[in-house]
């Protein structure tokens, strides 16, 4: 399946990138992402797998839209308040490429259906909003052997790291256990802009096989300061999921 007229010319610039070409771009028409959580991260990064061609989208929320939510979460409207967020989402994404596949689940993740929901997915981008859902899902891949970007913002901070099981920690290596969520927390809207971008970056570089993926780094983005860091993290060799490979129950 080769691309058409319309999608050479769609995808051009990215095509024009050293080791793109059209080759890379049918990698990418090829992909079943899933982005988990449709909020300040998942809205950017969906937005941007989807303008990348990206052929087939899973978008998992359970939520609805809520005005306190619009200062960072760009997929959402004034006029989607009350709405399920992957029905907002899919709206816009289906009229920003309509030759991908956008397939909204309005399903909150839980240990009896994460792994049913990720299966037959190529990369896992995360956007959601705490330890204990990110870990859930971190085990899920390990077991899947899915990989996983995780991405997350605190204030004017974010923070990223890629997951490939077998080739690198995993974020039970780093976060070992998850305190309870905290109801909200402070986030400048344009700091998960920033998070998500690199997240979709991530995911199409794991893809095509371009680039260097952020496994075994921390990458810590520093808006206030504007300033990036990284920080170099190891297996647990004790992890009691990717050491073990425990499967999620």
């Amino acid at each position: 399946m080769g691309l058409k007229e319309s999608e050479k010319i769609r995808y051009n610039r990215q095509m024009m990138i050293k080791g793109w070409g059209e080759g890379a771009q049918l990698k990418i028409k090829a992909a079943k992402v899933a982005v988990v959580g449709l909020g300040g991260l998942g809205s950017p990064a969906s937005l941007y797998l989807a303008a990348a061609g990206v052929g087939h989208l899973r978008l998992i929320d359970c939520d609805t839209v809520d005005l306190s939510n619009l200062n960072r979460q760009v997929l959402h409207w004034s006029s989607d308040l009350g709405r399920a967020k992957v029905e907002s989402a899919a709206m816009k994404l289906t009229q920003l490429n309509p030759d991908i596949v956008v397939d909204p689940v309005n399903e909150a993740l839980t240990v009896d259906n994460v792994a049913q929901l990720l299966t037959g997915i190529d990369v896992v981008v995360d956007g959601l909003d705490n330890l204990q859902s990110r870990l859930l899902v971190n085990e899920a891949c390990v077991c899947l052997g899915i990989p996983y970007i995780y991405g997350a913002v605190y204030g004017m901070e974010g923070f990223l790291t890629t997951i490939v099981p077998g080739k690198g920690p995993c974020l039970r290596c780093i976060y070992p256990s998850a305190s309870a969520p905290s109801e909200t927390f402070p986030v400048l809207g344009a700091t998960p802009g920033v998070v998500a971008s690199l997240e979709a970056a991530e995911a199409l570089k794991l893809i095509t096989g371009l680039g260097r993926p952020a496994i075994g780094r921390l990458v810590v983005c520093d808006v206030e300061l504007m300033r990036f860091d990284e920080v170099t993290i190891k297996k647990d060799e004790g992890c009691p999921v990717c050491a073990r490979q425990k499967p999620i129950r």
